[in-house]
């Protein structure tokens, strides 16, 4: 009882370090008119502090605690890596081995590059080729979840080579998962709750919503504060997972190599840093290694991830070396889950010093293999359309499909190789047609050829839309 006694104390005390952190919460709250926030901080093994704010469910009066399982979007990813590296352990799967080994009769198809590059790691890095991609299902929609095969066989085209470029695809991590279900032979969720969620005493997290924690998760409300219909993906591994904070901490716990004495050990130490090893650039001063995104902070190494979608904004911040594991989770698309584990990092492992800005691109000016007139063809699942695509000297690029009228790109860039620029236009298929969208380019010239993706992209919209790839190239007449 004693000793119980001053634990209690003890964890009393350290929250209370963290009441300037809770008043900035209750503020950004009310003033925003935010539904709710949990938050969970753990240092050394030991969790100092987790706490929910505002309602998990406005309309039903039910109150977030660090218990109450969110929708984390892609913080699914490390998770769904994590249960991949368990069968990596096992010897089930390598890592280097292309992925097309281990989806059977539906195999990617490389438009660009050799498809047998197109590895696990890779897939695991999003550095394998595969596309921009995220689709939403819906319950109030008759449009329902296609199985896996018929989204691999749709938009699992390789629209660059493997290993060149590093392009954030849900698609891959809908692949890992569908990889997860053939190789283990159990389905991709129960899979995740009996190998990882389980051992690792996460009992207040699942894929999707299951029975008994329904009348408890978070709601996500839109952007005008309603709650939002549920939704689905066709690529669950990379952001359908539910967890609470508490849990979500001991996650981080896990992979900092603090696990508690109630975790199993479902992987090495090696496999731990395995996954935290960076590949291709990620972004500016960040890269991706499996299941993470790794970049240093001033004289810190994060180990990280986040999710944003309707009605969800998730953080998860790991400090391998300081031993800190820093969760902020919503159900409102907002940007205070970043700036309140932005300070709690502040304050737990140290200011870092805030780097240079990003240089803003130069204006595009075409060279002379870029400059005039392109003819060549749209591709998609459900068939080709003709295209044409004209770059002025002055960096004006206009594209029409089948004789239509010509849409000016706005923002057209070139770096890295990559031409890129948006336009008004639509992807004439079943289910890009669903949601109101714009087009975004990403080409590139090889070999007299300038093609590659072209995604119908979201316009602002209260419920979220899709981003769906297809094929473009041109070639000058």
């Amino acid at each position: 009882m004693r000793t119980l006694l001053l634990f209690l104390l003890a964890s009393t005390a350290m929250a209370a370090e963290f009441d300037g952190v809770r008043a900035e919460i209750r503020r950004r709250l009310a003033a925003d008119n935010i539904p709710s926030l949990a938050v969970a901080v753990a240092k050394d093994g030991n969790i100092l502090w987790e706490e929910g704010f505002g309602w998990a469910d406005r309309e039903h009066r039910v109150a977030a605690t660090p218990h109450t399982p969110y929708s984390l979007a892609s913080i699914s990813k490390p998770i769904t890596a994590t249960a991949l590296m368990t069968l990596v352990q096992a010897g089930k799967v390598n890592l280097d081995d292309p992925v097309n080994r281990y989806l059977g009769d539906a195999p990617l198809v490389a438009r660009t590059g050799d498809v047998q590059a197109a590895t696990v790691r890779r897939v695991a890095g999003h550095t394998a080729g595969l596309p921009l991609h995220y689709q939403f299902f819906y319950e109030d929609e008759p449009y329902r979840r296609p199985v896996m095969e018929e989204t691999i066989r749709r938009y699992g085209k390789l629209v660059s080579p493997p290993g060149e470029l590093y392009q954030y695809s849900n698609l891959g991590f809908g692949i890992l998962d569908h990889i997860i279900t053939r190789v283990s032979g159990r389905p991709y969720a129960t899979y995740l709750r009996t190998e990882v969620l389980l051992p690792l005493g996460m009992t207040r997290s699942a894929v999707g919503i299951t029975p008994g924690l329904d009348k408890e998760a978070a709601v996500r409300y839109d952007e005008e504060h309603r709650p939002l219909p549920f939704y689905d993906f066709d690529h669950p591994g990379g952001s359908a997972i539910y967890a609470s904070a508490h849990d979500l901490v001991r996650f981080g716990m896990f992979h900092l190599k603090t696990r508690t004495d109630e975790q199993k050990a479902i992987l090495t130490g090696a496999s731990i840093d395995q996954m935290q090893v960076s590949g291709q650039a990620g972004g500016r001063d960040a890269q991706y290694g499996i299941g993470w995104r790794v970049e240093r902070v001033g004289g810190s190494l994060r180990v990280a991830h986040s999710g944003s979608m309707g009605g969800v904004r998730t953080t998860l911040l790991l400090a391998p070396k300081e031993k800190v594991a820093i969760v902020a989770l919503c159900n409102f698309s907002t940007n205070l889950p970043e700036q309140i584990a932005g300070r709690l990092w502040r304050e737990v492992v140290g200011d870092a010093p805030a780097g240079p800005p990003a240089p803003s691109p130069a204006a595009f000016r075409p060279d002379a293999t870029l400059a005039g007139t392109w003819t060549g063809k749209l591709v998609t699942y459900a068939g080709e359309t003709p295209a044409e695509l004209r770059i002025d000297p002055d960096g004006d690029v206009r594209v029409r499909f089948a004789q239509g009228l010509w849409s000016l790109w706005n923002n057209a860039t070139l770096r890295d190789g990559y031409l890129n620029g948006t336009a008004l236009g639509e992807i004439n298929t079943e289910d890009a047609r669903r949601r109101p969208h714009n087009l975004l380019f990403t080409l590139r010239l090889r070999d007299g050829v300038l093609g590659g993706a072209v995604s119908a992209v979201p316009r602002s919209s209260p419920r979220p839309g899709n981003a769906l790839t297809s094929w473009v190239e041109f070639r000058k007449p």
